[in-house]
């Protein structure tokens, strides 16, 4: 990895008519932006489709695509809608935040009118897709077609008989839902297409896309019901045990995430290979990969199913290098970004060492008073990606609000920050200005926002992941400044 520089924003944080980012004119219109900027990279939350609490990170599935992000203006062009299919709608009142709601009331409803008119004319060339995508997409779209028979209910709470995937059910459901999986397909077909469009239009204009992994899938989740053999589940396909994260200083009572615990065994019996068709698929997806939660590979905390609390949780030994040596032999070498943020062990350091993966470095949590932090620029080696801050942190403006006065205090200092450059850039200078290899901050510090901008708040649901951009935001100006930064320090 060359020294360079990137911004991390979600598409559904671009600005745009119907009520969330999309891979529209919009999307375009920052590639361009970025290059304007000096960037290189692109960094986006995982693309999957979003099931409760709106998470990218408890998606409905490890490969599919989120039809929210779907573009009705191009859909126009390919002849698959007409504007008054969609104009007029409520998307959602306001345009800086995103009504998840609504869009998938409203989104569903355009889109079922796009398969309508495309199903007979694509035919050929949505099967051709599908046979590209064999080992995921019909698991997939019957999962999706079967959840709308049970009124959206996990799978978990579904007959018996398809819960536990008995052969008569499938046959059952797949002939009766076929219509339903069609739709679930072609909706990948159009997700994919559009995506790899925009994807080849950055990568012309030498803007790499960077891809966020989650460890772990959502219980309620295809890949949990499809491969539950790889899952730490009982004879009910119950979870024994699910992941979190233990008390700390963040948390006294620690983190449930509630995400089923994978059986290492069984997949190491197996060559890894749900992990390798996972990474494969997301290869095609993104230009360099971010695995969220790297330090699971090595040990994770695995908590008892029904525990209250993580507290009853304890720490076990993770497939550590004998994973990505399977990755290695079957993919090549691979750009991968380890989040190794949160308590390391030496263990934990030496195992990303001989990952030979850049680790994080988040330039938000280095100034703690009441210790020596890594986090700090002048502990950085050239071999790691620094953050400004990420999705989950406040935003720096945020932050110099809502932080321990001595903290702010010390990066004021350690800074030289100064009200007239703005709180914001002299982060930004901290990060660009710092050995580290690549150099990323969310957009949100760009614009020198406040927490009204924060896209998540770690251990909690509802009005998270709503952030989005305001058109007028991107201005030559901004792209000119970004651009003189990026130049001053070498990126």
């Amino acid at each position: 990895m060359k020294r360079s520089s990137g911004i991390l924003m979600h598409i559904t944080s671009l600005p745009g008519p119907y009520g969330i980012g999309s891979f529209g004119k919009e999307a375009y219109r920052f590639v361009d932006f970025l290059e304007k900027a000096g960037q290189k990279y692109w960094q986006l939350l995982p693309l999957g489709p979003t099931g409760f609490g709106d998470s990218p990170y408890q998606s409905f599935s490890s490969f599919a695509g989120n039809p929210y992000l779907i573009d009705f203006e191009s859909l126009v062009v390919d002849g698959l809608l007409e504007e008054e299919d969609f104009q007029g709608l409520d998307f959602g009142e306001n345009p800086e935040k995103v009504d998840y709601e609504k869009i998938y009331r409203n989104k569903f409803f355009v889109l079922r009118k796009a398969y309508a008119k495309g199903k007979k004319r694509f035919a050929g060339v949505v099967e051709k897709f599908k046979g590209k995508h064999r080992e995921w997409i019909e698991d997939y779209a019957l999962y999706m077609a079967v959840k709308e028979q049970f009124d959206m209910k996990p799978w978990k709470d579904w007959d018996e008989d398809i819960k536990l995937r008995e052969e008569k059910a499938l046959l059952y459901y797949k002939k009766e839902l076929k219509e339903e999986i069609k739709y679930w397909i072609f909706l990948q077909y159009l997700f994919f297409k559009q995506w790899m469009a925009l994807k080849k239009y950055a990568n012309g204009k030498g803007i790499r896309i960077i891809g966020d992994i989650p460890i772990y899938v959502a219980e309620d989740s295809a890949d949990a019901w499809a491969n539950s053999e790889i899952f730490r589940l009982d004879g009910k396909k119950t979870p024994i045990t699910i992941a979190g994260c233990p008390p700390d200083s963040f948390s006294e009572i620690g983190q449930l995430w509630g995400n089923p615990i994978y059986r290492w065994d069984v997949l190491e019996e197996r060559g890894f290979d749900w992990w390798i068709h996972r990474i494969q698929g997301n290869l095609k997806l993104y230009d360099v990969i971010r695995i969220d939660h790297f330090r699971g590979f090595e040990s994770y905390w695995e908590i008892p199913y029904g525990s209250k609390t993580a507290a009853t949780g304890r720490w076990v030994k993770g497939p550590g290098m004998k994973l990505f040596k399977a990755v290695q032999k079957h993919l090549g070498d691979i750009e991968i970004i380890a989040e190794d943020l949160g308590f390391l062990t030496k263990q934990v350091i030496q195992f990303r060492n001989r990952s030979g993966y850049p680790g994080m470095k988040v330039l938000q949590f280095a100034f703690d008073t009441r210790e020596e932090s890594d986090y700090l620029p002048h502990n950085y080696e050239k071999h790691c990606v620094v953050y400004t801050g990420t999705h989950d942190n406040d935003t720096i403006m945020g932050w110099m609000k809502t932080a321990n006065q001595e903290d702010v205090e010390y990066a004021i200092r350690y800074l030289h920050l100064s009200e007239q450059e703005g709180y914001h850039w002299g982060f930004i200078r901290g990060a660009w200005s710092s050995v580290g290899n690549l150099a990323i901050a969310p957009m949100q510090d760009f614009l020198g926002l406040g927490s009204e901008a924060r896209m998540n708040i770690p251990s909690t649901i509802g009005g998270n992941w709503q952030w989005r951009m305001k058109k007028e935001d991107l201005t030559k100006t901004l792209a000119e400044k970004i651009f003189q930064i990026t130049k001053l320090y070498g990126r």
